[in-house]
Order: C-alpha cells, then sequence, then structure tokens
C-alpha cells in the first residue's frame, strides 16, 4: 500500500535491512547515508520501499522464529479446537437422534491430533530442520 503513511517502527525495520546491507557489503557506506537520510525522510510506504527494494529482507533471528513457530503451534491448536467442536457436534447429533449417550467417539481422532501437536512442540528440532 504506498500511500499509507508509515510509523517510526517501518523505518526502523528499513534502517535495519540498510545496516545489514552494508554489513554484507551490498552497499557502500555512502549509498547507506544517502538512503538513511531518505528513510528518515520518508512518509508513505511506497517512498520507503523504493529505498530498501533492491535489497534481500534481513534474515530473521532465533527469536524471531521461535515466535513464528510459537505463533504457529498455536494456529494448529485453534484447528484442533474447531475440529473438536465440529466432531463434538456430530457426536451429539447422534445421540439426540438415538435418544441416548453413546460413546464419545471423538476422543480417538482429537488425542492423536493433540499427541501430535505436543510431540511437534517437544521434539527437538536441528538447525537444519528451521526455515
Amino acid at each position: 500500500m504506498p500511500a499509507v503513511r508509515v510509523s517510526d517502527r517501518d523505518r526502523d525495520r528499513a534502517l535495519g535491512v540498510l545496516a545489514e546491507a552494508l554489513a554484507e557489503g551490498r552497499i557502500d557506506a555512502q549509498e547507506q547515508a544517502h538512503r538513511t537520510a531518505g528513510v528518515l525522510a520518508a512518509r508513505t510506504a511506497g517512498e520507503l520501499a523504493a529505498l530498501t527494494a533492491d535489497l534481500p529482507a534481513p534474515v530473521p533471528g532465533r527469536a524471531e522464529r521461535n515466535r513464528r513457530d510459537l505463533e504457529q503451534w498455536l494456529a494448529e491448536w485453534r484447528y484442533w479446537l474447531g475440529g473438536a467442536v465440529v466432531m463434538s457436534a456430530a457426536w451429539g447429533v447422534r445421540c439426540v437422534h438415538k435418544g441416548e449417550l453413546t460413546y464419545y467417539w471423538p476422543i480417538a481422532p482429537l488425542g492423536i491430533w493433540a499427541a501430535v501437536l505436543i510431540a511437534v512442540a517437544i521434539w527437538p528440532r536441528g538447525e537444519e530442520d528451521r526455515p
């Protein structure tokens, strides 16, 4: 959204990209100083994007990867909860139809699903397994 006004956080991210590009030798100090002045003067996302468009985004650090992994894991638990609601509703409709409580069959798929999610959380992962 090029016409959206940028925040200080957006400028800080762009300055981080420029600092990393300088450290990697992608740009020289003079170009970095010129682009830094442009980042500090930028008012819109389009102006900011033009200053970093030819540079790769920094590789996320360990803390960022861990935060993203936790976010994805919690999203999986929300899917699990949605599945639990749907399966429990199907079980409940069947019980009402039969007029009696029957074996709670969703326990098997939900238990296996939960076990997999827990295993994913506690299984050690090497750096080569990470995106």
